[in-house]
Order: C-alpha cells, then structure tokens, then sequence
C-alpha cells in the first residue's frame, strides 16, 4: 500500500429532481439535519446533510437504468432504529427493493440500504467534526 494513511467517504452527492422531498425524507425519515444550503433556503441549488448526504438540484435529472455501469448502486445508511426507519420511510411511498425490507428505492431512482447500528455508533460518530482543524 503507498498510502499508510486511513480514509473515509465524508460525503455521497446526488441529484434530484425535486430537492425538497429529498431534504423531508432524509430530515424526517433518517434525522440527517442541515449542514450547509447553497441558494435560498426554500429552493437550494444544494444541501448538504449532518451524515453525508449532498442534494443537488436537478430538475430535469432522469436516473439512468439501475444496471447501467455508471449509475450509484446504493447508499448504506447507518440508522439507530432499522424497525422505525423503515416504517417511516413506507410512509413515503417508496419502494421496497428484492435485496430485503431494508433496501429501498427513492422516487428519483436513489437505492438506499438501512442498517442497523451498534450501540450508540450513531450518535459517536454524528459528534465528530471532520472539518474542525
């Protein structure tokens, strides 16, 4: 290995169609706050999500099909409560993929699989701020 250092993901940006139904879902059903808004508050060209998640505003966006190469395969997302996050997320309509109950399909297209977190893993993590210097 040439890099003796450890690495993260610290963000997964996506496009949508209609952004504000993805900020809901992801504030309402999974708690990811905001971290950071470009453009104003009640359109934004982008937001960004305490726990990763870029929303980019792309009205016109058609995802392409799921088995094409160069599309996301999923998200895993680390939830405190898979049994609550998935029984929210049915409150949105989306829908529930072949893999299992925990992987679910957005409306634009965007597979996301819940799983369940450890211990208080959630809340440790959310804690930490990668950006401080």
């Amino acid at each position: 290995m040439s890099y003796p250092q450890k690495s993260y993901v610290e963000h997964v940006a996506v496009r949508v169609r209609d952004i504000q139904w993805h900020i809901d879902f992801f504030y309402q059903v999974l708690g990811m706050d905001v971290r950071e808004i470009d453009g104003p508050a009640d359109a934004p060209n982008q937001y960004w999500t305490i726990g990763g998640m870029q929303l980019m505003s792309t009205p016109g966006f058609e995802a392409p099909p799921s088995n094409d190469a160069g599309w996301l395969a999923h998200i895993g997302i680390m939830v405190e409560d898979l049994d609550a996050a998935i029984a929210e997320a049915h409150k949105w309509k989306v829908k529930q993929l072949p893999q299992g109950r925990n992987w679910l399909q957005l409306p634009d297209g965007l597979a996301i699989e819940l799983i369940q977190a450890s211990g208080n893993s959630v809340v440790e993590v959310l804690a930490i701020n990668p950006r401080a210097q």
